[in-house]
């Protein structure tokens, strides 16, 4: 009889959390009697990948890492990047001698695979590793308890010579199943590589779909691409297509596994840098941080459903809002790709681009992003802002130096008071906090004041107080040679909490 209650109360329990669960899932969102709203926790895992930073022997390559302090759960965890193996490309295939070098690479990156290569010890303290020429590897990683909330990663790439010129930088990424890049290109001037990274230990299958301006671009080979367990491949875009595209959109879905995907673009006299996802295809976008010197700012965009698209073309200055000059609306056909160059259109005052329906009945999900140039002639840099999310509660960048950080804040809707959190130096310096105010429908430009003492690298973390959305980014300028080399990274939420709904057990089920 002992045993029969306990099996009765045990299924009794297991039955209320179920009915709490389906109740707060109701189609009309109403919370059952029984069950209380979700609660916000702290995530207990964290998954990131980085690409292979540069096929440049010039190349010098810092990666950065770190977990905001905060909530964070009471387990200590951990949180490391270790070497993904690499694969052998289609030549080294074919060429018994190259073969032979890459099997013996990829023995002792194999012997590497569990050694970290960068691991954070405690939250609010960044940490950072070095790496230069064309070996430095692809990486993957976890963090787990107090360590997984908010944790971040970034490489950032300096090649001072060659096709590669440029400083390249790109916030390591979760990985997932779908990706919209808008920007890519198989022009002659440009050599784009898709770099998919697989951080699990299982093969992920990917498929690779090109969009220009007139539409699909055949493709016979973008489709069952294999990226084995914990391993990086790089393709060149161009190999993909017969077709010469200046402006393509490239979708990246994963037919099993998942992939971390960015692309890495180097233009011919311009320099290169990383083209990473825009935010999900919605009506409204937002752009932040076009820097104030810009001389050329194209729009690409995308309309990935059935219906063409018609938006507003926005600036969010440093006081208002208004309409470029000409260039005020544009119209997006369906699965098709459209530019419009927008040229120096901030005129020497930071700012963010704001798409928006022409009409409001008629919202249409599009994806778009930006490519920004600074200087001119054989001193042209480039830089990608794609569309981004909101920063939410809370997102945080790393690898910020002493000069050259830029922190962008855009409020596109409602005035909104953010948080900004300087954390202490990886190998020396004070935390410190300051709050900013932004204006509805303006851009902020917010130089940080490095924490007292600095020494190494320290990273910014930005909250939302109060007010409307806020969209942010970071750009890092490093000049070299009488070029203003920089690179801006996006600050979308962290996904540092999860909804955990709550339930409450009801044994009155058990009732006659």
């Amino acid at each position: 009889m002992k045993s029969t209650h306990l099996s009765l109360i045990a299924g009794a329990v297991a039955l209320a959390a179920i009915t709490g669960f389906a109740s707060l899932n109701e189609p009309g969102g109403s919370v059952a009697a029984g069950a209380k709203a979700a609660s916000a926790l702290p995530v207990e895992r964290s998954s990131l990948v980085c690409p292979a930073p540069s096929g440049s022997e010039l190349a010098e390559t810092r990666y950065t890492s770190f977990t905001p302090a905060g909530k964070g759960g009471d387990a200590e965890g951990a949180a490391a990047l270790k070497p993904a193996l690499a694969v052998l490309d289609d030549e080294a295939e074919t060429d018994p001698a190259k073969a032979k070098k890459a099997e013996e690479a990829a023995k002792k990156a194999r012997a590497k695979a569990d050694k970290p290569f960068l691991a954070v010890k405690e939250p609010g303290k960044p940490v950072l590793a070095e790496a230069d020429g064309s070996g430095a590897p692809a990486l993957v990683g976890t963090a787990t308890g107090r360590l997984a909330p908010g944790w971040a990663a970034q490489q950032t790439t300096k090649v001072t010579a060659g096709g590669a010129r440029g400083l390249l930088g790109v916030s390591c990424t979760a990985p997932d199943t779908n990706f919209w890049f808008t920007g890519a290109s198989t022009a002659r001037s440009r050599q784009d590589y898709v770099h998919l990274t697989n951080p699990d230990d299982t093969a992920a299958v990917a498929d690779i779909e090109l969009f220009g301006p007139k539409g699909a671009v055949a493709s016979e080979v973008g489709d069952g691409i294999t990226v084995p367990a914990r391993s990086s491949v790089a393709l060149l875009l161009s190999t993909l297509t017969d077709e010469t595209v200046d402006d393509l959109t490239a979708h990246i879905t994963t037919r099993s596994g998942r992939v971390g995907a960015v692309i890495l673009t180097a233009d011919d006299g311009s320099g290169s840098d990383w083209l990473t996802a825009s935010a999900d295809p919605a009506a409204t976008l937002v752009m932040p941080g076009i820097p104030a010197d810009a001389t050329s700012v194209q729009l690409v965009a995308f309309a990935p459903g059935d219906d063409d698209a018609d938006v507003k073309v926005q600036l969010m200055g440093k006081n208002t809002t208004f309409s470029p000059a000409g260039n005020d609306s544009l119209h997006v056909k369906s699965r098709m790709t459209a530019t419009v160059d927008l040229k120096d259109v901030t005129r020497d005052e930071p700012g963010s681009l704001r798409l928006t329906p022409v009409d409001k009945n008629r919202a249409t999900p599009i994806v778009a992003g930006l490519r920004v140039v600074r200087g001119t002639g054989d001193k042209q840099e480039i830089a990608y802002i794609p569309a981004t999310a909101p920063v939410g509660a809370r997102a945080s960048v790393t690898d910020n130096r002493a000069k050259g950080s830029t922190l962008s804040l855009a409020a596109p809707g409602a005035t909104a008071k953010v948080k900004v959190t300087v954390s202490a130096g990886s190998d020396g310096g004070e935390p410190a906090v300051e709050t900013y105010t932004v204006k509805a429908g303006t851009t902020m430009a917010v130089v940080p004041k490095p924490p007292a003492g600095l020494k190494g690298t320290y990273a910014l973390t930005v909250e939302t107080v109060s007010g409307g959305p806020v969209h942010a980014s970071r750009s890092l300028v490093l000049p070299e040679g009488g070029v203003q080399m920089f690179t801006v990274q996006t600050l979308p939420d962290d996904g540092g909490t999860v909804a955990v709904p709550s339930a409450e057990q009801d044994l009155s089920v058990l009732d006659d």
